[in-house]
């Protein structure tokens, strides 16, 4: 085996990652006091990432889902921020929320602001929260998706790998194993698709979070 470092390993480690078009960002865990840095990413999410995200137009973070986005005990609940290295601001979050009925099961969301958004931030961001959660015995990802039209049904049927566990007042949920190594080509896939159609998938200031949002 190859002793080095794989990105995701430099990228939890806290060292500087380049993207595809050389900016460079670092990773690291979200905490409690991360309530500015996230009000501040929010406000960088134009009203159509919102919406993809929290499933509604909002126009600022209430305290209620500011609390739950920074209540975060890194075993059933973890957030990876990735911070822009020369300025340290917040430019992308992942997280998962592991389900308690299933416990080897967790619903994912990242987010991009969208000045960063196609640079492959999106599919990092997929490949640490991948690798944490395989750490914290976690082998699936589950996300909501709420469909608005047939090009996108059509789309979804697409996915390899995907298994669709519930239909339901127009939304679907899917669940993706998570590989041993990286990022699975249906996450991948799906990043794409929420970031390029008329589709959501976000978490939600509830008890379970749900969501993959942004462009990769």
């Amino acid at each position: 085996m190859s002793s080095t470092p794989s990105t995701s390993e430099l990228a939890v480690r806290g060292a500087p990652v380049a993207l595809r078009d050389g900016s460079h960002v670092r990773i690291r865990q979200g905490h409690s006091s991360d309530r500015q840095l996230l009000i501040r990413g929010f406000e960088r999410l134009s009203p159509e990432s919102r919406y993809r995200r929290f499933l509604a137009p909002m126009s600022e973070l209430s305290e209620q889902t500011l609390r739950y986005l920074t209540e975060i005990d890194h075993h059933d609940h973890e957030a990876m921020i990735a911070l822009e290295e020369d300025s340290g601001e917040g430019v992308g979050v992942a997280r998962y929320v592991r389900d308690p009925e299933r416990p080897d099961s967790a619903e994912v969301a990242v987010t991009v602001v969208d000045d960063w958004q196609g640079r492959g931030l999106g599919t990092l961001l997929l490949d640490v929260i991948g690798a944490r959660a395989r750490q914290e015995g976690i082998a699936m990802f589950t996300a909501v998706v709420l469909t608005t039209n047939h090009t996108v049904i059509d789309l979804l049927r697409q996915l390899d790998y995907v298994r669709v566990l519930d239909r339901d007042g127009g939304t679907v949920e899917l669940a993706v194993s998570i590989p041993p190594i990286g990022v699975a080509p249906a996450l991948r896939k799906l990043l794409r698709i929420a970031a390029q159609h008329d589709v959501a998938i976000p978490p939600t200031a509830r008890p379970r979070t749900r969501s993959v949002s942004g462009s990769g």
